[in-house]
Parts: structure tokens; C-alpha cells; sequence
């Protein structure tokens, strides 16, 4: 099995991203659970909308620098099972913890262990894909390991039965759903995955290599433009997962149940998004589709701020406006990988994973929740229309990297230069 490209039968591909998927929808369900319960939650810890953005942001901190030193450990050393494993077993831990919170200070403890352990198991699981994934499947199996599991779980399931819990035997209780089925994932992927170490090179070599590596991947501009698109899309996500209950149901009036089950329309609509827009991406290239979502992600929030009508019709707007999802794995993983050279793949995604959890995780809430304190829930809608008009400049100039696309070019440029 080679680093890049892998050679892994077919059927064990498939297994291997399926498992990947579900462990990280676990993630972002224990994730998105203090998102979703907020409303039950706030009154009884007596939270303003700053420590809500607090929260928040410290979990994306302890998140965004576990991502960057996962890169470099995986680069460095090796094992991404192994660091896998012990990840999953942490979160699940940390998930039965949030549950016990009495105060907003212990509540921010376990939400900054959270992010320790969960940060680095989408890195690791990306570079498990990158290694044992053929490239002609690659930018659908990373959307499907990034976006299928993370939305059913992390989006839709999360706020349907999260509230329904909380509301018939408390939001302490909602915490623990996580914890048993994560370790189980856990279990099986140590027994089933394969690992991938780095083949080990002499101590003055790789000493330099490593010093290098970070600054090798940070000259390439996809790589640049793709840790700004990061920023930009986790600023967006974050944001709504944080405030979007809140003003549903103190701005528009609608009770928890509707709520939930709006913010679940944006899981299902992530969870198809996931797998179809990377696939398609694979066939018609990875910037069109990155450009024309940021383009989309506009309609959620004018929907919401102009919204009068249906719940229906904020419904749909929620479904269309929520596409970027679809365009997260490219930006985060199949471009960078793509543009890089394997041996710099980790540091490259740590720079676009982490990057985006810090400037996009740990700002964005914390601007968020101020100006929510200062002038009303309205103002996080606004900060997700600038996040979705600075993505479309971005994402325009982006260097096409889909290798069927290149294919289909470099086949296309032979034929002219033949004529």
C-alpha cells in the first residue's frame, strides 16, 4: 500500500471511509449538543450571549490546536490508528463529562478537553483516506468520512433527539447519549482499520524535513486560499449552530420542538450534500463547486432575517443556503491533498483544519455573542452574510485539482498541440 493512492481492495475502501463517517458523526453530535440544548441550558447556568460565544470558542481553540499537532506528530512520527483510537475513547469520556457541568467555569473545562480530543480525528481520518483511498474515489470518500456521519449524526439526529430528550428528562441526561456508542466505534476501529505509518528516515534528514514541511505547504496558493475558505465556512457553521436556536425561538417565536426540527433540515441537507457535491466534483472540478456554494450560503440568513411566512419556506431556504457543506471536505482536505506533495499532506490539512478552528472556531462566536449582547440576535445573521460574500471572492481563485478534471485537460491540450 503506497502513501498517496493506496492500494486497498475496493470493498475494504468503502468499509474503511463508512467507519470513518460514523466515528466523526459521533463527534459532532456530542459537538453540537451544547448548541442545540442551549436553549435549556442558559437559563439554568444564567449564560449571557458572550460566554455562549465563550463556550463555543474554547472548545474550537482546544480543537484547532489538537488539529495542528496531529499534523505534526502524523507527519513526524507515524501511527494515525493508534492516535485515532486514543481520540475517540478521550471525546466519548469528555461527552459524559459535559453532562455533570454545574457552572458556566466547569462547563468550559469539559468543552476545552473536548476539543483536545476530538480535533485531531478528522485530520487522522482524512490521512487514512489520502493513503488507502484510490484517487479516482478520493474527493467522495473524504465528503462522505468529513460530511455523511457528521450531518445525519451531528445536524440532524443531534437537535431532533437531543431536545426531545432533554425535554422529557433533562438536558444533563442529553450529554450521555454520545459516550457508549463512541466507544464501541472506537473498539472496531482498532480491530479493523489498517495502518499507515510514515516510512522512518535517517535523524538529520528528517529533522530537516520537519522544519520545512509547515512553510513547503503554506507557499502553495490552494493551500492559502483553502485555509481562508476554511475560516470563512467553519466562522459560518459555528455561528448558526451557536445562535441560530436562539433566534428561533426568541426572535421568531417558534417553540423548541420546531426549532429542532428546523435545525434539522440542515442536517439532512448537509448529509446530501456531502456525498453528492464532492462527487460531483470529482467529475466537473473542485472550484466550480466551492465557488458557486459560498455563492448559496447567502439565502440562509436573508431568509431568516426577512422570513414571515411558513416554517415550510424557512425550511427550504435552510436547505439550499446550507450546500457549502457539501464544499467543507474539498476545501479542508481533497484540495490541499491534491495540491501538495505527500509527504506534506498532514501539515497541509493541519493548516487548513486548524487554521479554521482558530481564527473561524474561536473568533467568530465570541464577535458573534458581543455583538448579540450589544444589539440583538440579529447581528450573528449579519456576520453570516459576510462570511458568505468574502468565500465567493476567495473561492474564484482556486487552481482546479480534480484528477479526472486535469485528466480530461492534459488529454484535451495533446490533442491541440497534435492539430
Amino acid at each position: 500500500m503506497n502513501e498517496r493512492g493506496g492500494a486497498s481492495n475496493s470493498s475494504y475502501q468503502w468499509w474503511l471511509t463508512a467507519l470513518l463517517s460514523t466515528n466523526f458523526g459521533f463527534v459532532l453530535f456530542d459537538r453540537n449538543a451544547l448548541n442545540f440544548l442551549m436553549p435549556f441550558v442558559q437559563p439554568e447556568l444564567g449564560l449571557n450571549n458572550t460566554e455562549i460565544g465563550v463556550l463555543v470558542g474554547g472548545l474550537s481553540l482546544t480543537w484547532a490546536l489538537a488539529a495542528f499537532g496531529v499534523g505534526y506528530l502524523t507527519d513526524r512520527f507515524g501511527s494515525r490508528k493508534r492516535l485515532l483510537v486514543i481520540s475517540s475513547v478521550a471525546f466519548a469520556l469528555c461527552s459524559f463529562a459535559s453532562g455533570l457541568a454545574p457552572s458556566f467555569m466547569v462547563m468550559l473545562g469539559t468543552r476545552l478537553a473536548m476539543g483536545v480530543a476530538e480535533g485531531g480525528i478528522m485530520p487522522l481520518s482524512q490521512l487514512l483516506i489520502a493513503a488507502q483511498v484510490d484517487e479516482r474515489h478520493r474527493g467522495v470518500a473524504m465528503g462522505i468520512a468529513q460530511g455523511l456521519g457528521s450531518s445525519l449524526m451531528g445536524s440532524f439526529v443531534a437537535p431532533v433527539l437531543l431536545v426531545s430528550f432533554a425535554t422529557a428528562y433533562g438536558w444533563r441526561h442529553a450529554f450521555f447519549l454520545a459516550a457508549a456508542p463512541a466507544l464501541v466505534v472506537a473498539l472496531v476501529i482498532a480491530v479493523v482499520v489498517r495502518d499507515t505509518p510514515r516510512t522512518a528516515s535517517p535523524p538529520e534528514k528528517e529533522t530537516v524535513y520537519v522544519r520545512g514541511t509547515f512553510w513547503q505547504s503554506l507557499a502553495d496558493s490552494n493551500v492559502v486560499r483553502c485555509a481562508a475558505l476554511s475560516v470563512l465556512f467553519v466562522s459560518y457553521l459555528v455561528v448558526c449552530w451557536a445562535f441560530m436556536p436562539l433566534y428561533l425561538t426568541r426572535v421568531l417565536g417558534y417553540d423548541a420542538s420546531t426549532m429542532s426540527w428546523l435545525m434539522g433540515v440542515l442536517g439532512i441537507a448537509a448529509t446530501l450534500y456531502s456525498f453528492a457535491l464532492t462527487a460531483l466534483s470529482d467529475r466537473i472540478g473542485r472550484r466550480a463547486v466551492v465557488a458557486v456554494t459560498s455563492l448559496l450560503a447567502l439565502i440562509l440568513p436573508l431568509g431568516a432575517l426577512l422570513h414571515s411566512g411558513s416554517p415550510w419556506t424557512l425550511a427550504a431556504v435552510f436547505f439550499i443556503g446550507w450546500s457549502f457543506t457539501g464544499a467543507m471536505p474539498l476545501v479542508m482536505a481533497a484540495i490541499p491533498s491534491e495540491s501538495v506533495d505527500a509527504r506534506n499532506i498532514g501539515s497541509a490539512l493541519g493548516i487548513c483544519m486548524g487554521g479554521s478552528e482558530i481564527l473561524g472556531g474561536v473568533l467568530s462566536p465570541l464577535l458573534a455573542g458581543s455583538l448579540a449582547d450589544r444589539v440583538g440576535l440579529q447581528a450573528p445573521l449579519y456576520c453570516l452574510l459576510t462570511f458568505a460574500l468574502l468565500s465567493c471572492f476567495v473561492a474564484v481563485g482556486l487552481r482546479e485539482t480534480a484528477p479526472r478534471v486535469l485528466a480530461r485537460g492534459a488529454t484535451f491540450q495533446r490533442r491541440v498541440e497534435r492539430q
